[in-house]
């Protein structure tokens, strides 16, 4: 069965941000800057979760999953945003 999560991070360093972004790209739909919905299975999770476990400081980063319950049967998403409309974004989003 698969899962929809939110995965969100806070990464301390740049080039690792890169990374985690880079990484998160490939598992899921980018959202808004440090957040991705992401449809996974418990395999891809795990992979996931262990590629990026690889990338970040234990210490310093963090890496978030908010599941949002099984992909199937869930009904529409709705975004809704307070302040600036929320718009998908169409060009990945670094922090230099």
């Amino acid at each position: 069965m698969r899962t929809t999560y939110l995965v969100c991070y806070d990464i301390a360093d740049a080039k690792r941000l890169r990374q985690v972004f880079k990484v998160c790209k490939n598992s899921g739909e980018h959202l808004q800057f440090s957040i991705f919905e992401c449809d996974l299975n418990p395999s891809e999770k795990a992979a996931l979760e262990s590629e990026l476990s690889e990338i970040i400081h234990h210490t310093e980063d963090q890496v978030v999953f908010v599941s949002l319950g099984p992909t199937e049967g869930r009904g529409d998403r709705v975004i809704t945003a307070l302040g600036v409309p929320y718009l998908k974004m169409e060009a990945p989003c670094y922090a230099f």
